[in-house]
């Protein structure tokens, strides 16, 4: 049974309350109608602007209530102050919003955990031949330096022991072990020794037990792949949607106290459902 099927069974057993607020993109409509009709979630309405949602940006934001108000009129920052309160277990958002404004809305009104500095995401990887691997960060961090980079691995890391019951994170780089130098390399490097986690290390060593002893490195077999930039981790899922077939679920947001799932605004209406069903395993 893959991941994606335990995810479904468990979700039955006890369905999240998710919100899904882009209610005028077609994709969304049939998505929520999947969910309620076989059991998955329980889709939240938006609901109405409530004094408990004009709170929580006040106590968050320090600003006016006057203010909050008129900021809940965006359905995003709504939605995301009714996960606040607790009148639904996560988010799901994206369809029709670039990634900025989810992140803003979870931002404003959910906030980031204890000891988070910068939000991250991760993707659920998909492959035809059954494998499912995390990927991170491949929506939101530009540029991570070290401490951001260890950030990213930490975070993916804890996402995949809950999904998929084991995380093996490989720090990704052009460089295996001592055999490169430079910025990129070199902050990959400081962000294993802090983390523990395997790195610098080449997608291929990374993935093939055989290949990693011909560099000199120990198996990884990673479940979790780390990129070292936004370019690279962007590029490399993509990639394999197109050229073999995978369906990448998410990306989900790391780092908020509730969980917030940016969806690519390509995504379909499976993909949908199973964000859905995943944010609210993620609560």
């Amino acid at each position: 049974m893959s991941a994606l099927d335990r995810f479904f069974d468990a979700a039955r057993r006890t369905p999240a309350r998710v919100i899904l607020p882009e209610t005028d993109d077609a994709r969304i409509v049939d998505a929520t109608e999947a969910l309620a009709r076989d059991g998955l979630a329980v889709p939240v309405e938006l609901p109405d602007i409530r004094q408990s949602h004009i709170d929580v940006l006040v106590a968050a934001r320090g600003i006016t209530p006057s203010l909050a108000e008129r900021m809940l009129v965006k359905p995003l920052i709504r939605a995301a102050a009714a996960v606040a309160v607790g009148d639904a277990d996560a988010m799901v958002a994206g369809a029709s919003n670039p990634t900025r404004r989810v992140i803003e809305a979870a931002g404003l009104a959910i906030g980031l955990a204890e000891g988070v500095s910068v939000p991250s995401s991760f993707f659920l990887m998909r492959f035809p031949d059954g494998r499912e691997l995390v990927f991170a960060d491949c929506a939101v961090t530009v540029a991570p330096d070290a401490a951001g980079l260890a950030a990213i691995a930490r975070a993916s890391a804890r996402s995949a022991e809950a999904l998929l019951g084991q995380a093996r994170v490989a720090l990704l780089s052009y460089s295996t072990g001592s055999s490169g130098a430079g910025d990129s390399v070199d902050a990959v490097r400081a962000a294993a020794e802090a983390t523990g986690f395997a790195g610098p290390v080449q997608a291929d060593a990374a993935l093939n037990a055989a290949i990693a002893a011909k560099k000199g490195v120990a198996a990884i077999n990673a479940n979790v792949l780390v990129f070292p930039s936004l370019d690279a981790g962007n590029i490399a899922y993509k990639l394999c949607q197109e050229l073999a077939g995978a369906q990448a679920v998410g990306p989900f947001l790391q780092g908020f106290r509730k969980p917030v799932c940016d969806l690519s605004r390509g995504a379909r209406v499976d993909d949908i459902v199973a964000a859905a069903v995943i944010a609210g395993l993620l609560r």
